[in-house]
């Protein structure tokens, strides 16, 4: 299993547009240039179904996007793999995870691209005026560790955004599969 991390774009990047299918039904429109300011802002996880790094937080991972839409922060996980090579991640079976959060695939792979992710699992989370504010990793549990699943840093860096604070000066990179690129 490949460990990669992911790439630490600068804070306050205005969160790149995309309009992607949901594989539970619709379409999400995700557009700084155009949308209003919305909520308290906008977790946007690069996930996939396959990778071992992404199988060992799922729980928190849905924990966390359930505390989040109840603090005003939406949560779209997005998947960007190739789906020849890793069936595994096709839309279909994307579906049948059932999140309780819009779970988006990115066929071309242009979105991955746009915000420069890397890995699964990967956490960007922007402010309600789509300024990146944190990115990087849910906590330093990884397969093996043995270090607890509790989302600690995610969760650190949306309690100091409803808090009002300027963002976490340690943010450390996730680890994960590299995405699966075509």
């Amino acid at each position: 299993m490949a460990a990669t991390p992911s790439n630490m774009i600068p804070l306050g990047t205005l969160a790149p547009a995309f309009r992607l299918e949901n594989v539970n039904g619709g379409w999400i429109d995700f557009d700084p240039e155009t949308g209003k300011p919305e909520g308290n802002g906008f977790i946007i996880c690069f996930i996939c179904n396959h990778c071992p790094f992404v199988k060992h937080i799922e729980s928190e991972l849905i924990s966390i996007a359930k505390d989040a839409e109840q603090s005003g922060i939406k949560v779209f996980a997005i998947s960007s793999n190739d789906i020849e090579k890793y069936p595994d991640d096709a839309p279909e079976l994307m579906a049948e995870k059932n999140y309780p959060f819009p779970y988006l695939y990115d066929e071309s792979q242009e979105v991955a691209k746009a915000f420069d992710a890397a890995c699964t699992p990967d956490f960007y989370l922007f402010d309600g005026e789509y300024r990146l504010v944190y990115r990087g990793q849910m906590d330093n549990s990884r397969p093996g560790n043995d270090q607890p699943v509790d989302g600690r840093d995610l969760r650190a860096a949306i309690e100091t955004l409803l808090n009002g604070e300027p963002p976490l000066k340690d943010q450390r990179p996730s680890i994960g599969c590299n995405i699966k690129w075509k």
